[in-house]
């Protein structure tokens, strides 16, 4: 009896991810690329991109205006807000933590958009960021960020994307919604759109079937698109006497494969491949994964 449309998802899905997270995936090149990234131009945020686009591994394409990733939207314009509208978004999920709604405010959401709190520990980031800042003391800020310690705090984060239950029930709620969310279009966001953010849309577009350079690709194309936005608060920063060397908080701004690799090696330590992640870490089942191809991918 031939397998139904959907029991060859399955399958094709846990043999498309098994391949994407082999252990030579790892030594892949990895290329920063944002040519196949679909930008959508804000004055408030500037990391705000469509998903779709992408090819599989099994000659597909990812579908464009269903699922869009960004930074946080509480700085929007009213134009903003209107060109939001457009892009007809069921819900919003936010993954920043308690301190940084607080600090930066709410997102400014087109009428009808419901807004999800789903917040995501950055393992203290934002409240060392500011702590350091705040201190003003040139010393202090080189004891708490120089000497490799910001690289080193950045890399502890992405494990907590790994070992945190919390985390782990967060992402993988999130891939699930998504999963069912029909032709409703729907976005995600952190603060800058790069590390949660960029966790969870590393882990949609491998569990679609996007070869590995092109999820990195997208992965890194938050660097392009927050250059220049992160230079100018660098530049603030001197400026207004807090810091005077801002370009400590260069490795808390970037996204490195260095962060995603820690990552990564985690859930091979963990689960030993990111499929075991995503189905025992997360809690997918495997008719989720074939729902994530059916709705996503042409």
């Amino acid at each position: 009896m031939p397998l139904s449309r959907r029991a060859l998802l399955s399958t094709a899905t846990a043999a498309v991810l098994t391949a994407a997270v082999a252990p030579t995936a790892l030594a892949r090149p990895r290329t920063a690329t944002a040519t196949a990234v679909r930008h959508i131009p804000l004055q408030g945020a500037v990391n705000v991109r469509d998903l779709g686009g992408y090819l599989t591994y099994t000659g597909g394409r990812v579908r464009h205006g269903l699922v869009y990733r960004s930074d946080a939207l509480s700085k929007l314009t009213d134009a903003d807000v209107t060109t939001l509208a457009g892009l007809r978004l069921g819900r919003v999920v936010d993954f920043r933590i308690p301190l940084e709604v607080q600090y930066d405010g709410a997102d400014r959401l087109p009428a009808g958009v419901v807004p999800v709190s789903r917040s995501v520990t950055d393992n203290g980031l934002f409240g060392q960021l500011l702590a350091a800042i705040g201190s003003r003391d040139p010393v202090r800020q080189e004891e708490m960020l120089g000497g490799g310690r910001a690289a080193a705090f950045m890399r502890e984060v992405y494990r907590t994307f790994v070992t945190s239950a919390a985390n782990r029930e967060r992402f993988g709620t999130t891939l699930r919604e998504l999963a069912g969310l029909g032709s409703t279009p729907s976005l995600y966001h952190c603060t800058s759109g790069k590390d949660r953010t960029g966790w969870t849309s590393y882990l949609l577009l491998t569990a679609l079937g996007v070869p590995e350079n092109a999820a990195v690709g997208d992965y890194l194309a938050s660097n392009t698109f927050r250059a220049a936005y992160d230079a100018k608060v660098r530049e603030g920063l001197k400026q207004g006497g807090l810091m005077q060397n801002p370009d400590l908080i260069i490795p808390l701004q970037e996204v490195r494969t260095e962060y995603l690799d820690t990552a990564l090696n985690e859930v091979k330590a963990g689960y030993g491949s990111l499929f075991r992640y995503l189905t025992d870490g997360l809690g997918l089942e495997l008719r989720t994964l074939a729902q994530l191809q059916d709705r996503l991918v042409d």
